[in-house]
């Protein structure tokens, strides 16, 4: 059975096989556990604080800062406004979106390590595509991320045919930095052969996965990987995540690299905004 590695990233910068392992979990699995990150457990301790201190609040309250629209892709989503599968009824979840324009203690902090981790990331994907290691970095340096708050409430009412905590869906940007918390997950990811494998909370590590733009930037070469989130045995139990979603600069185009053409590139040209634009309102 198709494991998710976990990769040691502490010598990122000076280690070829670490940008070996990373190479090959990108193009065999899409997904791995990094540990030995820079970002501090107590940083993301305190971000998990803030975010269930959100969602404890009343529905009225939270709805203060509804999410609007695609263009600004920020605020408070509901339980079951979202279909991340849209083939299948609304997702038992409700999010909180975070640009760099949110100004909240801890969270600042934390964006921006994020942002540092995710470049450090890119510099990897470089290197282990022969490109010059700012190339992604460079293409990035606008910051248009959304950090996403996550709680999966617990389930109180019968489930629809085929409804689940969030439906599976690849990541619409470059890479994914998750946060998972305590042991209560139901993350599974897909494999090649459309097997459905376990992502376990793996306490110290970070989940990266990478999502559709570097696959199209890639031609293939790097996969991004269909994943969901299932409902747990205990359904009387909430689960909290915390996504970092990386993001190309708008007016970054999206072609196919040249290491990367085999025979002809898979996908035509298209912007980032453009991408991200369509892959939103086909979710709300």
């Amino acid at each position: 059975m198709l494991q998710i590695p976990i990769i040691d990233f502490s010598n990122f910068a000076s280690d070829d096989e670490t940008i070996k392992q990373i190479y090959q979990a990108c193009t065999e699995v899409g997904f791995m556990y990094l540990k030995n990150f820079d970002i501090s457990q107590d940083l993301i301790e305190q971000v998990f604080n803030t975010s269930k201190h959100f969602f404890n609040q009343p529905l009225e309250i939270k709805q203060k800062s509804a999410w609007s629209d695609e263009f600004s892709n920020q605020g408070y989503v509901g339980i079951e406004r979202e279909r991340l599968n849209p083939n299948k009824p609304g997702d038992l979840k409700e999010a909180f979106n975070i640009t760099t324009q949110t100004q909240q203690p801890y969270i600042v902090e934390f964006f921006q390590a994020c942002t540092n981790l995710a470049n450090q990331i890119l510099e990897a994907f470089a290197r282990a595509l022969e490109l010059p290691v700012d190339f992604f970095a460079n293409n990035h340096n606008q910051n248009h991320h959304t950090l996403r708050l996550l709680h999966y409430p617990p389930i109180q009412t019968p489930l629809l045919p085929e409804q689940t905590r969030a439906g599976e869906h690849s990541d619409y940007g470059s890479i994914t930095l998750l946060f998972q918390h305590d042991e209560i997950s139901g993350l599974e990811i897909q494999t090649a052969s459309g097997d459905w494998i376990k992502a376990p909370a793996i306490p110290g590590t970070v989940v990266v996965n990478t999502g559709d733009l570097m696959q199209r930037w890639t031609n293939n070469k790097f996969c991004s990987t269909k994943h969901r989130v299932v409902i747990p045995e205990n359904t009387n139990q909430s689960r909290y995540s915390i996504a970092f979603f990386c993001h190309p600069n708008d007016d970054t185009q999206i072609t196919c690299l040249p290491s990367c053409i085999n025979e002809s590139p898979m996908y035509p040209p298209i912007s980032a905004k453009e991408y991200l634009l369509t892959r939103l309102q086909s979710t709300y």
